[in-house]
């Protein structure tokens, strides 16, 4: 008797991983081995930078707080600290867009914690 090969199903798997490294450069894009190598550890990488991107944008977010801040002769942290005993409960996504679109909004924000 004949072995029976699944061709369809293994035609579909390599389709696939060829179809997602579609744009890499050299063998990585068309040969099957080497492709699903680099798709796997592209995977890899995108699981492991959607987390690092909540943490860049929270450090991007302090740096430009901090830098509006000392202008109004501040710390960061001495502006969080009195932010917290003021009740004053926005986060730091929306005070680094008062600080870099609204200036005046975020001065109003200083002159209440102090």
């Amino acid at each position: 008797m004949p072995r029976s090969v699944n061709s369809v199903a293994s035609r579909r798997r390599k389709k696939k991983v060829l179809k997602q490294a579609k744009g890499y450069f050299g063998r990585r894009k068309n040969v099957y081995t080497v492709a699903k190598n680099a798709v796997e550890k592209g995977l890899q990488y995108a699981y492991r930078d959607r987390k690092q991107k909540k943490r860049n944008f929270r450090s991007l977010w302090i740096a430009r707080i901090n830098a509006a801040v000392r202008a109004e002769g501040m710390s960061y942290s001495q502006f969080v600290h009195k932010c917290n005993e003021a009740n004053i409960e926005l986060n730091r996504k929306v005070l680094a867009d008062l600080a870099m679109n609204h200036p005046e909004a975020f001065k109003a924000v200083v002159d209440k914690v102090k």
